[in-house]
């Protein structure tokens, strides 16, 4: 059954320690109406009235540091720095008054307010208000989920308010140089979430250090991991008012978590409020195809520089993202076969606009030159992207190998509901790295997750195809 996107309700004010300090979160009483409803007074002589409902968020926090009066508002002329070429950038520290935990609201008040073409270089946390950190325990991180139901994890630097943007307009978002911190984690939550909590139900987490000079990270001995990082999630505000989860991604883009969203590639991204409002969190320093365990090469960045810009008078309804070498089309639903199906009609929409066919014509075309992976299926709503080459001999590696080739161990699975061709060819790869590569359980689930690349096969009414491929190359002789 498909769920609708509610609002979800969390408790009232946390504690958060930001990484050995602790900060204590104090309320804020500028709630709107709907988020912190006045209390109804009862007539005289009754007693008093009854407390207001709890706001279904916590509100945006203020800094208090023990010994230390409270942190005064910011005066955003402080954020606009020169450089030595003379131009002008906006900086953006990530901090508990720019940054929010888990969820998007569009009438929250921005931290930033910039015009179309400026460039913004900004800073992110680690997940919950970066509390998972080298040191923090699985069973710290499962409690900061178990103890938020409905929030996401991720810490959202934001919103940035785009003055000329406005609902129907596109934001062009160019990202132009990441810079991750030193360190990351991988972790499955015990039990819960991941694409099989039930079979990988004892939890783990790993902490990785990031070589940023050769830019590539060991998993395990022996395993080197070439590092490639992106936004996990970019987003604009939703039309729809009141506070959301950060894990589904929508026509707003948010988590999208697709790996060839790097430096160099800008985000298309349709307009739904006066603003834009935009928000960034997640950051991965890489990821599979699919990230199985629910987590990435989660980092978070020194440095995220980006560039906005407002396109009127060219209309999108869904997100798509340029690269280099190619445009990315994209589809998200809870049921992998309708999210194929909303990638499959926007692959075949922008194939039609690119070459000037009709969309019969497009859609024969999407067979031979798009090139469609699993992105994720775990953010509540599953995503498959689509590469469309800008130049026919500029392809994507559209292998789709049934058994083990020179470069690439393999897993396949066909069925005709793609979610069981997907759970079956993945879990074929976490397995090989088990029994074959004799890799533990645990850590071959973490490998399948920042490593696999689960590319579309075949699809029909009767069949479909998933492969899942893992590069042979990030296997490099031990160091004597």
């Amino acid at each position: 059954m498909k769920r609708k996107a509610y609002p979800i309700a969390l408790g009232a004010g946390v504690a958060l320690v930001i990484a050995t300090a602790a900060l204590a979160q104090t309320p804020n009483t500028a709630q709107s109406p709907a988020q912190n409803p006045a209390p109804t007074p009862a007539p005289s002589p009754a007693p008093a009235p009854a407390p207001a409902a709890a706001p279904a968020f916590p509100p945006t926090a203020t800094i208090t540091t023990p010994g230390y009066p409270a942190q005064a508002a910011a005066d955003p002329k402080l954020r606009v720095l020169d450089l030595p070429n003379g131009k002008k950038v906006h900086v953006l520290p990530a901090t508990l008054e720019t940054t929010q935990w888990g969820w998007f609201d569009n009438a929250q008040p921005p931290v930033l307010r910039v015009h179309s073409g400026d460039t913004i270089a900004l800073e992110t946390m680690m997940h919950s208000h970066n509390q998972v950190v080298p040191g923090a325990t699985i069973e710290q991180i499962k409690k900061l989920r178990t103890d938020f139901p409905g929030r996401g994890p991720h810490t959202l630097t934001g919103p940035i308010y785009i003055e000329e943007a406005q609902p129907g307009d596109v934001l062009k978002v160019t990202l132009n140089k990441i810079v991750p911190r030193s360190y990351a984690t991988n972790f499955n939550v015990p039990g819960m979430f991941g694409q099989f909590p039930n079979v990988y139900a004892d939890g783990q987490v790993k902490y990785l250090y990031l070589d940023l000079d050769k830019m590539q990270t060991e998993f395990l001995p022996g395993i080197v991991l070439p590092l490639k990082p992106f936004p996990g999630t970019l987003a604009v505000a939703r039309k729809e008012p009141g506070r959301y989860s950060s894990v589904p991604p929508g026509e707003y883009a948010g988590n999208m978590d697709i790996r060839d969203f790097v430096a160099g590639s800008s985000l298309y991204v349709p307009v739904h409020v006066a603003g834009a409002l935009l928000w960034t969190g997640d950051s991965h320093a890489g990821q599979g195809n699919g990230e199985v365990n629910l987590t990435a090469i989660e980092t978070a960045y020194k440095e995220f520089n980006i560039t906005v810009e407002v396109i009127k008078g060219k209309p999108l309804d869904f997100p798509r993202i340029e690269t280099a070498k190619s445009w990315i089309t994209m589809g998200f639903d809870q049921d992998l076969n309708k999210a194929w199906a909303q990638a499959k009609a926007q692959t075949v929409k922008f194939l039609a606009e690119q070459r000037n066919v009709p969309a019969e014509q497009a859609e024969k075309l999407m067979v031979s030159v798009s090139d469609c992976r699993v992105s994720q299926v775990v953010n509540i709503k599953k995503g498959i992207h689509c590469l469309n080459p800008k130049n026919t001999r500029d392809k994507e590696d559209m292998e789709r190998p049934t058994k083990e080739t020179s470069k690439y161990y393999v897993a396949h699975a066909k069925d005709a509901d793609l979610n069981k061709a997907m759970n079956d060819a993945s879990m074929g790869m976490i397995k090989f790295l088990e029994t074959e590569k004799k890799i533990a359980r645990l850590d071959a689930y973490g490998l399948a997750s920042v490593a696999m690349d689960c590319r579309v096969g075949a699809i029909s009414d009767t069949e479909k195809n998933v492969h899942c491929l893992v590069p042979k190359s990030i296997w490099v002789a031990s160091k004597k």
